[in-house]
């Protein structure tokens, strides 16, 4: 079955969350894996300055779109400048997104309910973002600062959103 769009999970609403006096059931069953392969990229060494992607409002992003971009920035990287960067992903997709699909054509009304009761099933997963929360950071020397400003840029159309690149020199 096909993707929905990420305007369709855009908005950012109250996380729902199973409760049970039973530890085992407080969970929502058959959510998918996370989608992210690696949350720390690169050489494991300090660098004195970070390039960073910041969110400009409140939104949902799904676990694909953090991915895609997360490829993106280490793709350009590992092109241009083989090693002294270091690269993370500051966003960790918790948030469960369900689905209830509906049928359409002749005879679907026969057997279904619509949105009555509609709880939908686990489709994946969503990081909620607040308003100037970090996405990426890249750490790198003084001479890697503009390659690693056009690899989070590069990274920026990976998002349902506008995004704004911040340099920081270490202290």
């Amino acid at each position: 079955m096909k993707l929905r769009q990420a305007v369709a999970y855009r908005k950012v609403k109250r996380p729902y969350t199973r409760t049970s006096r039973v530890k085992s059931k407080a969970y929502i069953k058959g959510a998918p894996h996370i989608r992210i392969a690696q949350y720390d990229m690169g050489d494991k060494l300090t660098y004195p300055y970070e390039v960073q992607m910041l969110s400009t409002r409140p939104i949902q992003i799904r676990d694909n779109a953090i991915e895609a971009a997360r490829q993106v920035i280490v793709r350009h990287m590992e092109k241009e400048a083989k090693t002294g960067w270091n690269a993370k992903v500051r966003v960790v997709p918790h948030h469960i997104i369900r689905m209830n699909p509906l049928a359409t054509g002749a005879g679907a009304d026969r057997f279904q309910r619509g949105m009555s009761k509609s709880f939908g099933r686990p489709e994946g997963h969503a990081a909620q973002i607040r308003k100037d929360t970090v996405l990426f950071s890249v750490y790198v020397p003084e001479s890697l600062v503009p390659l690693a400003k056009d690899a989070v840029g590069r990274a920026r159309a990976k998002f349902p959103m506008h995004c704004v690149v911040r340099v920081q020199k270490k202290e």
